[in-house]
């Protein structure tokens, strides 16, 4: 089971927030050998979903993305930064967490359409929550992506 949060920036503790990046660093940066400026200066205008799990007592973190409002990244609101952590993969949490992040994100802007940057390998994966690829295949840090719209 995965207890939501879902956290402006300004809300989030310092404990939450370290967190946050240690796993985006171990999947973006470590996992993939990325090298690109996680901290990028949009965390700061963003929502931030935290998926936790509590196992063998203790709070983890099982799944996260961000959420940035229309016009801040692109004209629709986007979600990025998703991440389901290594002792999660296997269990659900990824699908749980975009299901919970669409639902977050149309909460926050209604009207508006997501715009996401996804790896291309994730796809069909992407596809089954009804987004659809609207352009070519591009390298993104040594990482075929493409983008696509919900």
């Amino acid at each position: 089971m995965i207890d939501w949060q879902l956290s402006h920036f300004n809300d989030l503790t310092p404990a939450d927030l370290y967190e946050v990046l240690a796993q985006r660093q171990d999947v973006f940066i470590l996992e993939q050998t990325c090298l690109y400026p996680d901290i990028d200066g949009l965390d700061p205008v963003a929502h931030h979903l935290l998926g936790w799990r509590t196992v063998d007592g203790r709070r983890q973190l099982a799944a996260y993305l961000r959420i940035l409002g229309p016009g801040v990244k692109y004209e629709e609101m986007s979600l990025g930064r998703v991440i389901t952590t290594s002792a999660a993969r296997g269990s659900g949490a990824g699908r749980a967490l975009l299901a919970e992040g669409i639902a977050c994100a149309e909460r926050l802007h209604p009207g508006h359409r997501i715009r996401i940057g996804a790896q291309q390998y994730l796809e069909k994966f992407y596809q089954s929550f009804g987004f659809e690829t609207v352009s070519a295949p591009y390298d993104e840090d040594g990482i075929m992506h493409i983008d696509m719209l919900r």
